[in-house]
């Protein structure tokens, strides 16, 4: 951490000495770059951080930097500069949270269509700046615009790039420490593992969407003082697809990074402009072999190279776990029932009529043969698979239609049939994600004090895994049974009253399936929870079991005791289960 601000801050020095380095018209290239990279650091943020790609963020620019256009083309003071700010901040993050929302809602892997709308949206705008003249003055665009009060646009206009660059570098890299950009992490790493943590994972990529369309903005509303004359380029595809090459050349997994691609590829461009008549060539093999080669960019270069000295440049936002957070309390009734639910998938029936009840806490294993429909029935339950007839019932509410992330609001909590964590980033940031399920709240969310929570739970579960000790360990370096043991950690440190666990077991060796099953079996004691656990391993079933289910073909075999399915005729004709 401390390396980190050094350097940021040697580099903060460089920029404010370098119009007395060098003359003011390499500085007022360099505020034209400099603001650019602001564009591509909230590109940053929405690709590398929240790994989805906006292709048309010169929109968000073009919009700020029209409007402070059109402000300052009359004499302004200083209240009416603010005003254009604050405009040209407020306007294209509304505009960007709106799309995002819209594009995002309902659908996990809507990256793609985002991306493709996103380019739409910067070519629609780029014809609307070009065909409303009264509005953006139309081909020629908005000129005679001033600069700043008393501010010289080939001088001191510098500095307010500097400082403004200063602001959005600090904002962004505050709030990919809180747990708002933690859980922007978790939803590149793994979408559909956020939303059964309870994340609304398209209210966290629109915010993310908006808060890169609000620096553009800013970007934008300098940019307007400084060119003196805004066209309809600055809204258009061409700098979109810039903006984006500058942001991979750069480093787009950091905030410094789009800033270095902008100034050097903007240089590059400017030394080859006048002396190569295909240098955009030259910047398009630039970025093809960045991409091939060097996907993190020159900061990811950079960084590689420093980890082999062994500087680590990233922030770590490890505390002490000071602060105990209570389970909330429910008030529910735990009765689950399955009336008649039947899911189909063109002439496939993957549920049919499926009919049980489960009224007592304790440990329910749902058995049978491969494609019974075990995990189908989980995934009607949790709103992963909707269903054509019949309706699930939780606690007496219907849960049709539900989705996967309001499923821990009501006490829910499901482990899926692969291990499925957070794998690049920490066993720390994985814990710290499952405890803030149900007690994360808006004033918590840009906040670092999440991060000292801690739960009794979760110091049992550390007994019963040691290696959850290991807080600095990335969680894809962890074995299989590790990976699952995380996983059943995750699951159940919200502490749901109904705990789905989908082969708890799968890959993990005899000594590792005992000490599965120990914790399991200390939780079902310790809590009064509800298990649901699907599993084919009948040792597992035998020690944990106080009810078990047998399906075949999506429907009820059989229910009972584990004697009185072993003993049961029609089980024994469809289902042997094995054990290690």
């Amino acid at each position: 951490m401390a390396y980190t601000l050094v350097v940021k801050s040697l580099l903060l020095a460089v920029l404010i000495l370098i119009p007395f380095l060098t003359n003011s018209y390499f500085a007022y290239q360099l505020g034209l770059y400099l603001l650019y990279g602001m564009v591509g650091q909230g590109i940053a943020l929405c690709w590398g951080k929240g790994g989805f790609l906006p292709l048309g963020q010169a929109l968000f620019f073009g919009i700020g930097a029209y409007i402070s256009g059109t402000i300052l083309q009359d004499s302004v003071g200083w209240l009416s500069v603010i005003s254009a700010l604050i405009l040209s901040i407020l306007i294209p993050a509304f505009i960007a949270g709106l799309v995002g929302l819209l594009v995002f809602d309902r659908q996990i892997g809507s990256g793609p269509y985002f991306s493709l709308i996103t380019l739409a949206l910067s070519l629609l705008g780029y014809q609307l700046a070009n065909s409303q003249v009264w509005i953006t003055g139309g081909f020629n665009g908005l000129t005679g615009i001033g600069g700043l009060p008393g501010i010289d646009s080939y001088g001191s206009l510098y500095f307010f790039i500097v400082g403004a660059l200063a602001i959005s570098t600090f904002v962004l890299v505050y709030l990919i420490r809180t747990p708002f950009g933690q859980l922007l992490e978790a939803v590149r790493e793994n979408e559909e593992r956020t939303q059964f943590l309870g994340i609304n994972t398209s209210l966290v990529k629109a915010a993310a969407f908006a808060i890169s369309g609000a620096i553009a903005g800013l970007a934008g509303a300098f940019f307007a003082p400084h060119q003196g004359i805004v066209t309809p380029q600055v809204v258009g595809f061409i700098l979109s697809a810039e903006l984006v090459i500058w942001a991979a050349v750069g480093g787009r997994f950091g905030f410094i990074g789009p800033i270095v691609g902008a100034v050097l590829i903007g240089f590059l461009a400017s030394g080859l402009r006048d002396s190569f008549a295909y240098w955009e060539v030259g910047v398009a093999l630039v970025f093809i072999l960045v991409v091939l080669r060097m996907p993190g960019g020159i900061s990811g270069m950079v960084t590689s190279l420093l980890r082999r000295f062994n500087i680590d440049i990233l922030s770590n936002n490890v505390s002490s776990r000071s602060q105990i957070i209570p389970k909330k309390n429910n008030l529910r009734k735990p009765v689950l029932k399955f009336d008649n639910v039947s899911v189909k998938v063109g002439n496939v029936s993957i549920l049919d009529n499926l009919s049980f009840t489960i009224e007592n806490p304790g440990v329910h294993c749902l058995i049978g043969p491969n494609g019974a429909g075990k995990t189908s029935a989980l995934n009607a339950l949790t709103g992963k698979l909707d269903y054509n007839t019949g309706n699930v019932y939780w606690s007496g509410k219907s849960l049709k239609g539900i989705r996967p992330f309001r499923t821990p609001k009501i006490g829910i909590g499901r482990k899926l049939q692969v291990p499925s964590i957070f794998s690049n980033l920490t066993v720390r940031q994985n814990i710290d994600i499952a405890i803030w399920v149900n007690r994360l709240n808006i004033k918590h969310l840009f906040s670092l004090r999440p991060y000292s929570w801690g739960t009794n739970l979760l110091k049992d579960l550390e007994e019963s895994f040691p290696f959850l000790n290991k807080t600095d360990v990335h969680a894809g370096t962890l074995s299989v049974g590790q990976r699952q043991m995380l996983d059943f950690a995750m699951t159940v440190l919200a502490e749901p009253d109904l705990i789905l666990l989908d082969e708890p077991c799968a890959g993990l060796s005899k000594y590792e399936t005992e000490k599965m099953i120990l914790a399991i079996s200390k939780l079902a004691k310790t809590s009064k929870a509800t298990f649901i656990i699907v599993e084919h391993d009948m040792h597992v079933v035998e020690l944990l079991s106080d009810n078990v289910f047998v399906m075949h073909q999506g429907k009820l075999l059989a229910q009972g005791s584990l004697e009185e399915i072993r003993a049961n005729k029609e089980v024994q004709v469809v289902y042997a289960g094995g054990s290690k």
